[in-house]
């Protein structure tokens, strides 16, 4: 099969895809499998061969991404119970004089996104973002619009997040400097979105949520401490932090000692076995989970109350609350998660063993083009396709992966630029986009369009021409 020939058949079955997910409602986890396994068999694959292509890639993506996906979901459980997002929120309240709203609840999805699943992150958020939306009289135009576009800028492109940890590892690209160049993209790349955009986002007023702001009224106050989230019980700033810190500073950190120690010297042996051990992503995230489970024995109240909420029962005993409930909980949210990531895995896996994909290799490196525009609009087209962040990153992976000798990009860079293509055209095929218009009060397609896709379009955009600009003068 010819490159051309073997680019139709692909985006053919990504439409097969399309169709299957949106129009006949089939859940992605299969679409996946039987669109993988169509590529397989029009590729020439006996059908034992094809199936044995699956298996490994299902397999391969669930070793090495099950357990830290868990381990991320029951910490999401401890972020929420133990009121520590809105700890945090409170903290953004205070660095900004309790001005630019906006970006209290912004920052907060942000900074909880980076372990924490986006749609979990979403309804943290979203109740911040409403009530201030009716304390300040801020439309929800401008609050959806920031609060998603943080959210979704560290789920594209800040591990250990699922689906750019799934292209991390299929990349084999160093976690630590993901994560480093990750963050330091996605920041710059919010706030000059911000800037962008935030006169535009204001011409729109959008109620909040009236469920959630009953019985709060307006204030015309600039002070602080009539903003602030006054809940009791409430985690401090720090402790807060901590809950998303420490699995992302050991994953960085430890990159970072591997970095600074020379292979050669031996007595040096004892700190890279030290360093290796921590910056492992399940160590990482175990370590963010028990330090989390740790801190719930200190606002007992606050996590009987939102475990209650969630689940309908509290226990008698509280270590029942976090030991059990909490990874039930956790487990239950993962699932998804899981099986879709994995038969991503696998799709990707018959993408990669094509024979075709060589000489689609040649073809694209003849294109006029820098480089590490090839993975960003892999990604893009991935996005737009299969409405999955996730699903997009490690399909596009299937395409990219045999590419990277040729391309001579980094595969630091090439992770994240399949990250910022990921961020571009997030619309109605997402689920997230839904959970986001729902939560954020978008009655409208257009309204989401507007809120949800074109800030993330934005976003994915700047974090490209900096990731571009990094690339040019070699420092990713």
């Amino acid at each position: 099969m010819s490159a051309v020939l073997f680019l139709i058949t692909l985006v053919i079955a990504i439409a097969i895809l399309v169709v299957l997910i949106m129009k006949v409602k089939l859940h992605p986890t299969f679409a996946l499998f039987l669109v993988g396994l169509g590529m397989a068999l029009v590729n020439g694959f006996p059908f034992m061969e094809a199936m044995g292509l699956l298996t490994k890639g299902f397999g391969n993506t669930l070793g090495s991404l099950g357990i830290p996906i868990m381990l991320g979901a029951i910490l999401a459980m401890g972020v929420q119970d133990t009121g520590a997002a809105k700890a945090i929120a409170n903290f953004f309240i205070r660095l900004f004089h309790g001005k630019n709203l906006e970006l209290a609840p912004a920052l907060t999805a942000y900074v909880v996104s980076i372990p924490v699943f986006g749609d979990i992150t979403t309804i943290l958020c979203s109740n911040i973002a409403n009530v201030l939306s009716k304390r300040k009289h801020i439309s929800m135009s401008t609050m959806a619009s920031f609060t998603q576009t943080g959210l979704n800028l560290t789920h594209a492109m800040v591990p250990p997040t699922p689906g750019i940890l799934a292209v991390s590892v299929a990349l084999s690209a160093d976690l630590g400097m993901v994560i480093t160049w990750g963050i330091v993209i996605t920041a710059i790349a919010f706030f000059l979105t911000w800037l962008v955009l935030k006169k535009w986002c204001e011409k729109e007023w959008i109620e909040p949520v009236p469920a959630v702001v009953e019985g709060i009224e307006e204030t015309k106050s600039n002070s602080v401490s009539d903003i602030l989230i006054n809940e009791p019980d409430l985690p401090n700033t720090f402790a807060a932090f901590l809950t998303i810190l420490i699995p992302v500073v050991l994953i960085a950190g430890g990159s970072f000692i591997n970095m600074s120690i020379p292979e050669s010297v031996a007595e040096d042996a004892m700190i890279r076995t030290v360093a290796a051990i921590m910056s492992d992503k399940v160590v990482a995230l175990g370590a963010g989970v028990i330090y989390t489970m740790i801190l719930a024995t200190f606002h007992k109240k606050s996590v009987r109350a939102s475990n209650l909420e969630s689940t309908g029962s509290d226990p008698k005993g509280f270590n029942e609350v976090v030991l059990n409930s909490w990874i039930a909980r956790g487990l239950e949210v993962a699932l998804a998660a899981l099986l879709i990531t994995a038969m991503g895995g696998a799709f990707s896996e018959v993408i990669k063993a094509c024979p075709a994909i060589g000489e689609l290799t040649e073809l694209i490196d003849k294109l006029p083009i820098p480089a590490i525009l090839i993975p960003f609009f892999c990604g893009a087209i991935m996005m737009t396709a299969v409405g999955s962040m996730t699903t997009a990153g490690i399909t596009a992976v299937g395409v990219v992966g045999p590419m990277m000798a040729t391309l001579g990009l980094s595969p630091v860079a090439a992770t994240l630029a399949i990250g910022a293509g990921t961020l571009c055209f997030n619309h109605v095929s997402n689920s997230g986009f839904w959970v986001v218009s729902r939560f954020f009060n978008l009655g409208t397609i257009t309204q989401g369009l507007k809120y949800i896709t074109i800030p993330d379009a934005v976003a994915g955009v700047f974090s490209m021409i900096l990731l571009l600009i990094c690339n040019m003068i070699g420092i990713i």
